[in-house]
């Protein structure tokens, strides 16, 4: 089951947000609900799985995916009525092959000679020990924080980039999307295609820039996924510039090509208190191997990002338009 969230406007409804249910070139309407997350909410409460819920709940009012795609009226699959009550984070070095890109970036100036950098030795830690037996603790990965809801971007709809940004560079990832139980438990809503769009150049700079490279938007979608993830996830990255594709790649993902279970990435995440909390939400991008980055490609203002996977139904579209900000530092007002 593929479920998606719009803004619906027809003559009989006003407008207003629901969730929809993918079938083929239809979005077939769930009735009496506004939002995954309140559907996830009460199917908590209820003890029951989120397709049963949902399969008991899907109405006969249906409208064109293509009417709806095009008009801007996707929204990310999972949301929170307020943004802060969202924790969009992410895991690195966790995909075979994800180390190559990134040992590059880290490695000394050119003619030096190369060393066994921190990234090769993160991922070199969970090639030996990011699948461990069930039931028992893996090494944890690389983490870092993205943001609240607000930097997430509806799928269709362009990234602002802010102009104090060195780079913006796409990141093809599966994301996994979470909502907390009433006792603390995290329950996992699905899967979606994700973006995890980046500062690349900032990075380079110097590792521990690491952080301030990830402080932008990002997006998921259009379709949550409601089923477990493919152990082999195949797909297609491409950006493409005034009507023309002007760099293509494929990635994989899924457990097959990663160095860490899904089991294992959830742990260390939510082993901490302060991301079981109920109500919250929880976006967690998984990483990928495949960015454009890493092969010299430089993107522009107007470019356009299509990420797409036979497993995810339709592709993850968004473009890029540059953000002025104000040319003098951020002033601080004193309170004392």
């Amino acid at each position: 089951m593929k479920l998606v969230q719009l803004i619906i406007q027809s003559e009989e409804f006003e407008t207003q947000r629901s969730v929809a249910v993918v079938e083929n070139e239809e979005l077939q309407i769930v009735e009496n609900a506004d939002s995954v997350y309140s559907l996830a909410l009460e199917a908590i409460a209820l003890d029951k799985s989120l397709s049963e819920l949902i399969g008991s709940r899907v109405g006969d009012t249906r409208f064109s995916y293509d009417e709806v795609e095009s008009e801007g009226r996707l929204l990310p699959p999972l949301d929170h009525p307020e943004s802060s009550h969202t924790f969009v984070t992410g895991t690195g070095l966790t995909h075979l092959g994800s180390a190559d890109a990134r040992d590059k970036m880290h490695q000394g100036s050119e003619g030096e000679e190369p060393v066994l950098t921190d990234s090769m030795r993160v991922f070199n830690w969970g090639i030996d020990g990011g699948k461990p037996p069930s039931n028992k603790e893996g090494v944890q990965p690389e983490w870092f924080y993205k943001g609240d809801g607000m930097c997430v971007v509806s799928p269709g709809q362009d990234y602002p980039m802010p102009d104090f940004s060195l780079d913006g560079g796409e990141e093809p990832e599966i994301a996994g999307l979470y909502v907390v139980g009433p006792d603390g438990t995290p329950f996992r809503v699905g899967y979606a295609l994700g973006n995890e769009f980046s500062d690349h150049v900032t990075e380079k700079q110097n590792y521990l820039y690491l952080a301030h490279s990830k402080l932008r938007v990002c997006s998921y979608g259009p379709e949550l996924l409601i089923g477990d993830l493919p152990s082999n996830v195949e797909g297609i990255s491409r950006i493409i510039r005034d009507g023309q594709t002007v760099w293509e790649k494929p990635f994989l993902s899924g457990e097959d090509n990663m160095s860490h279970t899904i089991a294992n990435l959830e742990h260390h995440h939510f082993k901490y208190d302060m991301f079981r909390q109920p109500g919250d939400i929880h976006v967690h991008f998984f990483g990928t191997a495949t960015v454009s980055f890493a092969e010299g490609f430089k993107t522009v203002p107007g470019d356009v990002f299509e990420i797409e996977s036979e497993s995810f139904g339709r592709p993850l579209r968004n473009g890029i338009r540059l953000v002025e900000t104000p040319p003098v530092p951020t002033a601080v007002r004193v309170l004392y």
